[in-house]
């Protein structure tokens, strides 16, 4: 799955979903997607397009991206990593009540990591990634 080839992750992502709708065994990460892509009942009849482009001018949220967002972090959230996201989350859990609100609020913060990094062609600042997610205890 962690694969730099775009189609390639999003056959396995329709791959994943296809099995979990025809009540097929799955492998930990193909249930880990197919949990979060059933958490969204609107891209549900998205993903199986997977040659369907998405850009920011059309205001459409890119449905793989958004679930790879998710996975990414529930990754960060099994190894505590970057250090204290764990810490983070529960406090946004106390505050919002909501595991998937707060999900999308850290994923946000994700987000404008990559964006950051990619317009400034730099590593990702984890640094400055946990002082966005801390800002989010404080609002």
């Amino acid at each position: 799955m962690f694969s730099q080839d775009r189609s390639k992750q999003r056959e396995f992502l329709a791959s994943s979903w296809q099995k979990h709708m025809n009540a097929e065994i799955l492998e930990p990460l193909e249930l880990q997607l197919a949990l979060i892509v059933q958490k969204h009942p609107e891209y549900h009849a998205l993903i199986n397009d997977i040659n369907l482009e998405y850009f920011p001018e059309q205001g459409k949220t890119n449905p793989f991206l958004h679930i790879n967002l998710h996975l990414a972090l529930q990754d960060q959230l099994t190894l505590d990593q970057p250090i204290g996201i764990n810490d983070i989350y529960k406090k946004l859990i106390e505050k919002h009540s909501d595991t998937h609100k707060v999900e999308h609020l850290m994923m946000e913060c994700i987000a404008e990591m990559i964006f950051n990094s990619q317009k400034n062609n730099t590593t990702l600042d984890q640094g400055n990634y946990l002082v966005n997610l801390k800002k989010l205890i404080k609002s």
